[in-house]
């Protein structure tokens, strides 16, 4: 029996100015399997995923990272009172810097230029929402599907 597997990402952030960018991935895989071969099944989901989770991280990444004169920092989400977005938290920020150091080579300084280079301040300074976006990047270049690599060259050409 073969099987029919769709798997998609889609991703959506928000810039200065009202304006946003988004990338999306789909693909599709035939697998020559039986539904009783749920090991198999599930391997070919996550690795569809990863890949196109890389995708649209890679196109993200390289939407913000231009240099061009036209990219502007992601814009902040209010947080509902008026005042701007929310600080991060310090759970966040433990957070962020916790799988930091999970990732090799990257350590304090490449942390530093990677939230300088996405959100133009320090990790310290970070709002809620950057923090958050911030740490589905370092789970992606934990788990993979981000080149850390192409993420501290970014940041090292804009620090």
């Amino acid at each position: 029996m073969t099987l029919k597997l769709t798997v998609g990402v889609c991703r959506k952030i928000g810039q200065a100015n009202y304006g946003s960018a988004s990338a999306s991935c789909n693909a599709e895989v035939e697998l020559n399997s039986t539904l009783e071969d749920l090991d198999a099944f599930h391997q070919a989901a996550k690795d569809g995923f990863a890949a196109c989770e890389r995708a649209v991280n890679d196109q993200l990444t390289k939407s913000q990272g231009n240099g061009s004169a036209t990219h502007r920092p992601p814009l902040e989400q209010p947080s509902g009172n008026g005042n701007g977005p929310r600080p991060a938290s310090e759970k966040q920020l433990d957070y962020v810097r916790r799988l930091a150091s999970q990732i090799e080579g990257l350590g304090v300084r490449g942390l530093e230029g990677l939230a300088t280079n996405m959100f133009g301040k320090p990790v310290a300074g970070l709002a809620s929402p950057e923090a958050s976006r911030l740490i589905d990047v370092l789970k992606g270049a934990k788990d993979g599907s981000v080149d850390v690599q192409e993420m501290l060259n970014v940041a090292d050409r804009k620090v």
